[in-house]
């Protein structure tokens, strides 16, 4: 009687499922660890200025003005551009701390009256630190600006 390998007949493959499995792991872990900057999200053209950049240790409030007039504080958007929502949502963020400084970044198109509602809103809510945001002037900012 004779009796037939079969073994022989048998080719290697490599199981590409574990390998895949591994790639959809990895992505799926970068895309929950990625962290997400609220700059990246509004595209702000600040306006230039020359001087020194302050130094403060302590984390400002940030107040966004996009170029539409909308408002953000820290990352959340003020969905009425009235001075009474706008103080709502300042005080629900800052909470009862006057004495936090308030970092301003409006868009250097921003409608001047956007820029003095969030001025009034800090007024009224008794705010007294407040910085305004400007990019750095570039050598042909300065050049021309002594023509």
């Amino acid at each position: 009687m004779r009796i037939r390998d079969h073994r022989a007949f048998d080719e290697p493959d490599i199981n590409l499922v574990p390998l895949i499995d591994v790639i959809l792991v990895l992505i799926i872990f970068f895309v929950v660890t990625a962290t997400f900057d609220a700059r990246s999200v509004l595209k702000l053209e600040l306006p230039r200025a020359t001087g020194e950049q302050a130094s403060d240790p302590v984390k400002a409030l940030i107040v966004l003005v996009n170029a539409d007039g909308r408002y953000f504080v820290d990352d959340r958007e003020v969905l009425r551009d009235d001075v009474e929502t706008l103080k709502g949502t300042i005080s629900e963020v800052a909470g009862s701390d006057r004495d936090r400084p308030v970092l301003l970044r409006a868009d250097a198109r921003t409608p001047y009256q956007s820029v003095v509602t969030v001025y009034d809103a800090l007024g009224q809510l008794g705010f007294r630190r407040i910085m305004s945001a400007t990019a750095p002037q570039t050598r042909e900012g300065a050049a021309g600006a002594g023509k």
